[in-house]
């Protein structure tokens, strides 16, 4: 089989969606299998992303929109190639294509939420989504959250669709020494006792509440607030807060770190706080747990499907609950040990070698 990847996005910065292509993509062309992949780039800067393998082509396919990528270039590429297949690891795939179709879908969040989403985007979630779900012929989802989803907003036959949790990176797994701490902790001017948030801010991420349970506990605890992430959108209002709310000298926010530093930011933080309002298959969760860190997360949607008993469970709507979840976690001793102790076995389920090799048989399936 000739499998068509499609990899617009890789010029994107940081975000879930690029790392779980890149693990996917690293895992799933080192299985041995008998089929030819074509890689398909929007540049020539990215030739040789996942390494020279004989059973792998690269080509290049430009265009003046995402859009027309999508649906005009990409066509052209299944006529020139003959794929027999085209696979994209985000969403979207050509509306047009006469080969069978897939896509991961990594969650639903514009439909359970439509407010937390910019206008333009909006348009893409109304008039495209539904065709790219209904088109597809066989839909990856990150969680059974996603999954339930396709079927409740968009009536996607559930037997299209297939449940592939995220893997774990090496690097949080292996044993963070205390000398690497130390350096991390040297370099990024991290406080001896911190919460510590991970990831983009825009709505779903519910920041603002956040900040403002932050700022009953931290302060008076004498723990910061590390915020390892960017500011993506819709987020002015929130991110305004830690001045209104008299927090600034104790908010730490070191942007975006690689993923070869994050694990001594998780071995060093009191606990992870992410009560989302919404969350599909969040790493962070899993990235935690690998790293013996408490967590404190959302009774709801991925991230309880995540954490399961291995973490503080919180309504994310409420602040009260929030609050009250950071102090436990940081109070009680005999809890961390309990959900940090589940959360090593837990994790032993999340592999990206199985991620990969599952979704081999969905497109092989298909």
């Amino acid at each position: 089989m000739k499998i068509g990847i499609m990899l617009r996005h890789l010029g994107q910065h940081g975000g879930g969606v690029l790392g779980y292509t890149n693990n996917l993509m690293r895992e799933l062309l080192a299985l041995d299998s008998p089929h030819e992949f074509v890689l398909i780039y929007p540049d020539r800067e990215f030739i040789g992303s996942y390494g020279n393998r004989e059973n792998v082509r690269e080509i290049v396919a430009r265009s003046r929109s995402k859009f027309l990528w999508d649906q005009v270039s990409m066509r052209q590429v299944e006529k020139q190639e003959k794929l027999d297949l085209i696979f994209n690891p985000k969403y979207s795939i050509p509306l047009t294509a006469r080969c069978k179709t897939a896509f991961v879908c990594h969650g639903l969040d514009w439909y359970v939420m439509p407010w937390g989403s910019k206008w333009v985007d909006r348009v893409s979630h109304r008039y495209l989504i539904p065709r790219y779900a209904h088109k597809a012929d066989a839909i990856i989802a990150v969680s059974n959250t996603p999954r339930r989803h396709l079927t409740d907003f968009l009536n996607v036959d559930k037997e299209k669709t297939r449940t592939i949790y995220l893997g774990i990176n090496e690097a949080f797994t292996k044993e963070i020494s205390a000398e690497e701490k130390s350096t991390v902790q040297e370099r990024y001017q991290l406080p001896e006792h911190f919460f510590l948030y991970v990831g983009q801010i825009y709505p779903p991420k519910n920041f603002g509440r956040l900040l403002r349970a932050y700022a009953r506990i931290g302060p008076r605890m004498g723990i910061s607030l590390v915020v390892a992430g960017t500011h993506t959108w819709l987020c002015g209002k929130e991110l305004a807060l830690v001045d209104e709310l008299g927090i600034a000298d104790w908010v730490v926010q070191p942007g975006w770190i690689e993923h070869d530093t994050l694990p001594a930011f998780y071995a060093l933080a009191d606990a992870l706080l992410l009560p989302s309002l919404y969350e599909a298959c969040p790493s962070p969760i899993l990235e935690a747990m690998a790293t013996g860190c408490p967590i404190v997360t959302a009774d709801r949607h991925g991230t309880r499907e995540l954490a399961g008993d291995a973490a503080v469970l919180v309504n994310p709507e409420s602040v009260d609950a929030i609050a009250d979840g950071m102090l436990r976690v940081v109070e009680d001793r005999d809890l961390r040990n309990r959900i940090t102790d589940r959360g090593k076995i837990r994790i032993k389920e999340f592999s990206w070698n199985k991620c990969a090799r599952e979704t081999l048989q969905v497109l092989e399936s298909t």
